[in-house]
């Protein structure tokens, strides 16, 4: 296992970026410049927090009952589902979600933007549990760029002979004033497959607001969606590229209290999930020798009074 005082002296850029061991033993990598400050843990090349300087609230949103557990997900921050998504087809006994977001990944590259943002590249660990999961030869890069916006690209190249299908997301949390006063835009006219209480193929009609548990996937839209956070005076805008499904998600407190690390007694209402994805009817065949990359990009915008 690569310590934290080696990767500081072979990735380790002085006043943006450095790596600490937490009180788990997991490695996280923290990064301080200018624009921004975020945080990283190596382990499932989890972005845990993300906030621009000119915020006075985080952007990317981290439960207060969060814990940091060898082989565990974190509740919040950016999850990596790859390479499935929700369900495994055929094997209940997978991990929902893909194994991606809860195994090591390795630090490969970082640096400074041209326009002073910090860049920091992970790779996927196999081991011999993945491969009993997952059988193809591949290279998973996610490359995280942190300034006043984040960018995110998640990156597969099949390495092998045999072409192969993901589903795949990045499973962002954003930090909202209230979810029963926040609206989201963008998706207007879109189908999408309505999770709660079963699997029913809906249309959207204006915009997303909430008043109970919602799980949807938005499918066929490559559309930029913003979160209207009037409370907050601000709107989150996400952009993105090589996903044609988003993802919409909130517990509702019923299913909050079920999951008991969301932050009690109300931390679900400060988050909603609105996630980049290929999943369902946008699952992506990646053919022998191609690569495929899903971005991200996220930015604010001040709503004047």
């Amino acid at each position: 296992m690569t310590t934290a005082q080696h990767l500081n002296k072979q990735f380790g850029i002085a006043g943006q970026l450095s790596f600490r061991t937490d009180a788990s033993g997991l490695v996280v990598a923290e990064i301080d410049n200018a624009q921004a400050t975020a945080s990283l843990c190596l382990q499932g090349a989890h972005l845990m927090s993300w906030q621009p300087r000119n915020q006075d609230q985080p952007v990317v949103w981290l439960s207060r009952a969060a814990k940091l557990a060898s082989g565990k997900s974190i509740r919040g921050g950016a999850p990596v589902c790859w390479p499935w998504f929700g369900a495994h087809v055929s094997e209940a006994g997978f991990p929902g979600h893909g194994y991606a977001r809860t195994v090591p990944w390795q630090v490969v590259e970082s640096g400074t933007e041209p326009n002073g943002a910090t860049r920091l590249t992970l790779r996927l660990v196999e081991n011999a549990k993945t491969r009993a999961q997952w059988e193809h030869v591949c290279h998973v890069d996610l490359t995280v760029i942190v300034g006043d916006t984040l960018r995110m690209e998640l990156s597969t190249e099949n390495t092998g002979t045999v072409d192969f299908v993901i589903g795949e997301a990045l499973h962002t949390y954003l930090r909202i004033s209230d979810i029963g006063a926040v609206r989201v835009t963008g998706l207007n006219g879109c189908e999408y497959w309505d999770k709660v209480g079963g699997s029913h193929l809906r249309k959207q009609d204006g915009a997303i607001t909430f008043t109970g548990e919602t799980d949807r996937v938005y499918i066929n839209t490559a559309a930029e969606c913003v979160i209207e956070d009037d409370k907050f005076k601000r709107r989150i805008h996400i952009k993105k590229s090589g996903s044609l499904a988003t993802v919409v998600w909130t517990p509702w407190s019923e299913k909050a209290d079920k999951m008991g690390d969301m932050g009690q007694p109300d931390g679900w209402r400060e988050m909603v999930c609105v996630e980049s994805a290929n999943a369902v009817d946008n699952v992506v065949t990646v053919a022998s020798g191609t690569r495929h990359t899903l971005i991200v990009e996220y930015r604010t915008e001040q709503i004047q009074s």
